[in-house]
């Protein structure tokens, strides 16, 4: 995102005036006495127009207003008796008149002069010149022949013009020519080639000549350049024209390493003026075209002022300093080799100011000092005049001593004000300067008007100015608001012209400052006002968008402001104003472009103005869609089996081309479908196409880039190609027998594009493998199968297929091994044998069944095994059988997954592509034992404060012989935490126990297994609490069969209807957790559940649910959380169903006693009303109004008896706030119901009230006058008198 800001202050054009204040001369009012000063003169070097009046351009001022007169080449000019001159009134300005005459009548140098009785100014000098654009002399130019490769240059010599003529070079259709970093245009104007092609060859190659100021053209004649290839030239030819034409270049025209053309050698020097542009230029001759570098031997290139132009063989380098003298290198460089040029650089410097002389106004006997301060290469020599004249020349003055730059002045006197001028010239150039020196004695004045009002934004400089004007100069001083403290320390800064600046501007210097100019003659003062406003700041601005074609694209520009600066917001499109389109929707803070086209890309920039700064974004907008399809399809190379297709792109619409994908359609096999055939990269616009025989090829293009595919273009035009033999063979050659005595050959047939002509069939040819016969073949067509009957079972046979048409047969065919069909196997596995590793797996081995007798592909074998019964039981209980298949040619297999201590029984079945073979006799196997599954319950019964009673089942799965049970228990602490375990063993045929001497009120956690000779099994575990009262013993039974959460428990849990909005639910609880809720929701919502905290105390429990809506059934139950809100311990839903409201209840509005209640509240807001209307009329009419009316007070008067208001005295002036009120920021007095103000008639506001409210002190002093009335005592002190308290 292209991001930038411009901050416009409202007192931008003061800034620039207080600093161009702090850099030059005091400038004297008009209405004083002042020597003459030159404001405006043509420059120094003035070249003409000789068919437009000559304009010599001479402003000055003084007072009084100065004279005129002109020099021309060192002599008087005498205006007047030249009736061709004119010089303007109240100016020096001359206007010649050159209609008749020749302007080479008026050349030469000009200087004027101003002088008045304090003094004479002069001019510089103006040297006028006329332009000119001589014709270019006749030549007559021979054809230039060279031979391809060697170096060229056509030289332009253009005439000598003033100023120098602009060269290019054109043909005769004034189109310029191609340049490159083998042809270019050197400085001189001359067009260099490093080399020279075949192409080069023309009759046009013409150098014009573009005069400036007369704005014509000259044109060179047109020179001929033929290159000739002589390798293709006969020998003699050659001969003869190197015997009879003189004109061909003597250089080597094979390849070669660089050499220089321009300059020449090996080391060159060029001199450069200080402030002006350096150009270096290195022009090479070579082949291959040698590219050209720079560097400086003694240091970097100034990267900031330096550019490179003529495909880098000119070095540009502005604003020359004089560290850029030194030594550059310019390297050519081909593969060949390189070769090396240095230009010596010297930086020379016209004068240049380093301080130049200003104006000095003096008072009577003071001194002061002119300085004419300069620098140059050569040093420059200095001269000075006095009112036109050299000192040396002039009148002793005693009070005047010149020491080479410096002019000091000493006891001036009135009277003795003059011009003095400086000139500094060496061999480059020179400067004058015209500084006076006016002796007066002025009182201060300030010049900047009085009351200017200053805007700032924050963190911005503030410079606040205070122009004046005396002599002796002023001094001056600034104050803030009412303070007497002089501002001359940070943040503020006084300079020399008087204007104060405050460096880093905030809000809290807002305010009113004053300035004081003061010398011997007087005392001025004049007050500004400083505004700190906020910064405009886009706080969330546009971002770079790529947006498809009809899509929409929206900018957002979020902007905080001055809220007492008036924001505009202004959206542009490439600088310019949006379109004209109802497309483009501008809201508060973002741009929308609906259905965005090609012509809506660019740049959008959101600009926020307010009257003191502005904020800019940018953005750019990139619009892409599909590319246009390719164009002129172009079919070349065109051969028997592959062709040439060329393409022009269509445009990529911002998106770049990714590739091409070239299509073909068949109109003899398959006409109208379009089939792709090659894929291009996206830089590339041809295609090579291999063809087949024996079709009719159309072709089509699309381009592809990141949004998708092209339109196809329009298809090329047809291309036929001759038939011939089949170049392939069917692919995926398979034989595969479907019955146990047949053999099925089957292939992919060719399409039509790959049988290369008519009459396309196939060749099936077949054979037993290993076995010593002929190949048996058979054709046949239109088909993409044979049968061959009457084979052998599963036998290995060679098979191919081979394609013939009416031209040839295809290539010889690859033999393809397939098999003839398979039968089921005729035997099973012999030997099996078990071994049994533990109580859930065992490995099972068998031996192989013969090959000849599986009949077919081997794909595995089959073990099927089940589970009779556990040798627990006597009585078999087969389970479902279960079946793994193990392929390839295995003898020996796992099997899995067993229950330990069972009988189980299996048989093997071998198994190929046609099916499974006859079983093996049923094998018996045992497992031992194992460790046994966990418990099948555990419960927790008889809970009581120092015992409890577990019962349990035994497993489900024993996995063996059980020797007995393990129980673990500990108790739980209120944190979480877990006592010391206790053990116990139980033997297999125990299934209770009653535990004794627990702790009252403790929760305890129980482990509890059971045990075979292997070990012990999973373990349950359940947890329980001991009650601490007597009174719960006869609790009944807990299933904790299923695991719950630790948590308290719920007893008798019971609900009951109460009224028609109301529910009672009644429950028994005990457990150490008091967070218990009761949750319920009406049923069948999917709302959240509605929470109600209740008592979480042990014991019988009740709360009343209100609130619930008549006619509706809810689900209510009880829950405990923990800290973190979740659920630990959840009773059973409850569904409770509220009665619906009865139809003949009577309405609460008809009832007597609501009716009395209103009535009774009615009576008492009136009574009430009644009172307030009395004590306000006490309030606006008062007991003094015959006082008042006797004092008639102009600001008092009677409202009118229609105006409709309460109370009979208002304030007349409608916007006059009274006094002890606040004014609202917009300057308006908000009226309350009644205007009058009990303010207005006592001292401040200070009046008082009895408890009646009646009013204390009438007129206790006189009405205390309006603010708005001004008190000049009440204002702050004045800084002069400030000031002056000080003395």
């Amino acid at each position: 995102m292209d991001r930038k800001r411009k901050w416009v202050l409202s007192s931008g054009a003061l800034l620039v005036l207080f600093l161009g204040r702090m850099t030059t001369a005091l400038e004297v009012p008009l209405d004083l006495p002042q020597p003459p000063t030159i404001t405006h003169q043509s420059p120094k070097d003035f070249i003409i127009d000789p068919r437009e009046n000559i304009l010599i351009y001479c402003e000055a001022k003084g007072k009084p207003h100065p004279s005129f007169s002109w020099t021309r080449n060192g002599t008087h000019f005498d205006v007047e008796k030249d009736s061709k001159v004119l010089m303007k009134p109240s100016s020096g300005t001359l206007v010649i008149d050159i209609s008749g005459e020749k302007a080479e009548a008026y050349e030469g140098i000009y200087q004027c002069t101003a002088r008045n009785e304090h003094g004479t100014a002069v001019s510089n000098n103006i040297f006028i010149r006329q332009s000119r654009s001589p014709l270019w002399s006749k030549e007559r130019k021979e054809a230039i022949m060279v031979q391809v490769g060697v170096s060229l240059v056509l030289q332009c010599r253009p005439p000598a013009g003033l100023p120098p003529p602009i060269i290019f070079w054109m043909d005769n259709n004034f189109q310029r020519l191609p340049q490159n970093t083998r042809v270019s245009q050197a400085l001189n104007g001359d067009l260099y080639f490093s080399n020279v092609l075949l192409d080069d060859t023309r009759n046009d190659y013409i150098c014009y000549a573009r005069f400036p100021h007369t704005q014509t053209i000259q044109q060179k004649q047109p020179i001929t350049v033929k290159v000739l290839d002589m390798d293709a030239i006969n020998e003699t030819v050659a001969d003869m024209y190197n015997y009879t034409n003189n004109l061909f270049v003597d250089s080597p025209s094979g390849e070669r390493r660089p050499s220089f053309m321009a300059p020449l050698g090996q080391s060159s020097t060029q001199m450069a003026l200080r402030g002006g542009v350096l150009e270096l230029e290195c022009i090479a001759e070579g082949l291959p075209t040698p590219e050209v570098s720079w560097y400086k031997e003694s240091g970097d290139l100034p990267s900031s002022r330096m550019s490179f132009h003529n495909f880098q063989k000119t070095l540009k380098i502005a604003d020359v300093m004089e560290a850029d003298a030194g030594d550059y290198r310019c390297t050519a460089k081909n593969s060949l080799g390189s070769a090396h040029h240095t230009i010596k650089v010297n930086v020379k410097a016209a004068p240049f100011w380093i301080s130049a002389p200003r104006n000095l106004i003096l008072a009577p006997e003071e001194t002061g000092i002119l300085t004419c301060r300069v620098s140059g290469d050569p040093k420059p020599q200095i001269a000075w005049s006095v009112n036109g004249v050299p000192i040396k020349d002039s009148p002793k003055d005693t009070s005047r001593k010149v020491e080479d730059d410096t002019v000091i002045l000493s006891d001036v006197q009135t009277g003795s004000s003059a011009v003095y001028q400086c000139n500094a010239s060496n061999e480059f150039g020179y400067l004058l300067a015209n500084a006076f020196v006016n002796v007066l004695a002025e009182a201060p004045r300030v010049l900047t008007p009085p009351n200017n009002v200053y805007q700032v934004i924050t963190n911005n400089p503030a410079f606040l100015d205070c122009a004046s004007f005396g002599s002796p100069i002023p001094a001056i001083t600034w104050f803030k608001d009412s303070q007497t403290s002089i501002l001359n320390r940070d943040p503020y800064v006084i300079h020399n012209n008087g204007t104060l600046e405050i460096n880093v501007a905030q809000s809290l210097n807002s305010g009113k400052y004053t300035c004081i100019a003061s010398n011997n003659l007087g005392t001025r003062e004049n007050h500004v006002y400083l505004e700190v406003k906020e910064p405009t700041r886009i706080l969330a601005q546009p971002e770079y968008m790529v947006v498809q074609r009809n899509r929409k694209a929206v900018f957002e520009c979020k902007v905080k402001h001055d809220p007492t600066l008036i924001p505009t917001m202004n959206w542009l499109k490439d600088n310019g104003e949006l379109p004209d389109d109802e497309r483009f929707l501008v809201d508060t803070d973002s741009l929308t472009i609906n259905e965005v086209t090609e012509e809506d890309e660019g740049t959008y920039t959101c600009v926020m103005n307010t009257t003191l700064d502005q904020d800019s974004a940018s953005a750019m907008l990139t619009v892409v869609e599909e590319p246009d399809p390719p164009t002129d399809l172009e079919l070349t190379d065109q051969r028997e089996r592959s062709v040439q297709l060329t393409w022009i792109p269509g445009d990529e619409h911002n998106s770049p081309t990714q590739k091409f994908l070239v299509q073909y359609e068949d109109l003899l096999h398959q006409a109208g479908v379009w089939h792709n055939l090659t894929e291009e990269e996206g830089t590339k616009t041809t295609a090579h196409l291999d063809l087949s025989p024996y079709a009719y090829y159309s072709f089509r293009v699309l381009a592809v880039n990141h949004v998708g595919y092209s339109q196809p273009s329009r298809p090329s035009r047809q291309y036929r190609t001759n038939p011939a033999a089949p170049d392939v063979n069917p692919t995926d050659v398979h034989g595969v027998g479907t019955e146990h005595n047949n053999l099925v050959i089957s292939w992919k047939e060719l399409t039509g594009l790959q049988s290369n002509g008519p009459g396309l069939q196939y060749k099936v040819n077949w054979r037993q493998k290993d076995v010593e016969e002929d190949w048996l073949s058979e054709t046949v067509a239109n088909t993409s199968k044979y049968v061959v009957s009457g084979t052998p079972t599963f036998v290995p046979y060679e098979v191919k297929v081979q394609a013939v048409n009416d031209y040839g047969n295809g290539p010889a065919p690859e033999a393809v091994v397939g098999y003839s069909g398979e039968d089921v196997p005729m035997s099973a596995p012999e030997s099996v044998q078990v071994l049994v590793q533990n109580g859930t797996l065992a490995e099972v081995h068998w031996e192989p069944v013969l090959t000849s007798m599986v009949r077919g592909r081997l794909q595995g074998y089959k073990v099927s095994y089940w589970r009779e019964r556990s040798l627990h039981q006597a009585e078999a209980q087969q389970e479902e059988q279960q079946v793994l298949l193990f392929s390839g040619n295995r003898t020996d297999g796992r099997l899995p997954g067993l229950k330990p201590y069972s009988l189980y029984t299996l048989n093997i079945r071998v198994v190929n592509g046609k099916g499974e073979g006859p079983p093996s006799p049923n094998h018996n196997f045992e497992t031992p034992e194992g460790v046994p599954g966990p418990p099948s319950f555990l419960r927790i019964k008889n809970t009581d404060m120092d015992s409890l009673t577990l019962e349990w089942g035994p497993p489900q799965d024993n996995n063996g012989r059980l020797t007995g049970y393990t129980l673990k228990y500990q108790p739980v602490n209120s944190s979480n935490e877990l006592g010391p375990v206790e053990e116990m063993m139980f033997p297999a045929n125990e299934t209770t126990v009653i535990l004794a001497d627990l702790k009252y009120s403790t929760r305890y956690k129980f482990y509890f297994n059971a045990k075979t000779i292997k070990g012990s099994g999973p373990t349950i575990t359940e947890e329980a609490v001991t009650i601490m009262d007597e009174a719960f013993i006869q609790q009944p039974i807990v299933d904790v069969f299923k695991v719950r959460p630790i948590g308290p428990a719920f007893t008798n849990v019971n609900s009951s209807v109460v009224g028609e909005e109301g529910a009672v639910i009644s429950w028994e609880y005990f457990g150490p957790d008091k967070n218990v809720y009761v949750e319920y929701i009406v049923e069948n919502s999917k709302e959240d559940w509605t929470k109600e905290c209740v008592n979480g105390s042990s014991g019988s429990q009740t709360h009343l649910i209100k609130g619930l809506k008549p006619g509706t059934s809810y689900r209510v139950r009880l829950v405990v959380k923990d800290h973190s809100e979740a659920t630990i311990h959840s009773t059973e839903e409850l569904v409770i169903t509220l009665p619906a409201m009865k139809s003949d209840q009577v309405d609460l509005a008809t009832q007597g006693w609501f009716i009395g209640l209103m009535c009774a509240i009615a009576l008492l807001i009136l009574v009430l009303l009644i009172i307030c209307f009395i004590k306000r009329n006490k309030g606006g009419k008062y007991p003094v109004k015959e006082k008042e009316d006797a004092h008639q007070d102009p600001e008092i008067q009677p409202m009118k008896d229609d105006d409709g208001t309460f109370g009979e005295y208002s304030d007349t002036e409608d916007h006059k706030p009274l006094k002890g009120s606040r004014t609202p920021s917009n300057g308006t007095v908000k009226r309350d119901d009644s205007d009058d103000s009990l303010v207005d008639y006592g001292e401040g506001g200070d009046g008082q009230f009895n408890e009646d409210g009646s009013f204390i002190g009438q007129y206790s002093g006189k009405k205390e006058k309006d603010t708005h009335e001004g008190n000049e005592s009440s204002e702050a002190p004045s800084p002069v008198n400030a000031m002056n308290s000080f003395v």
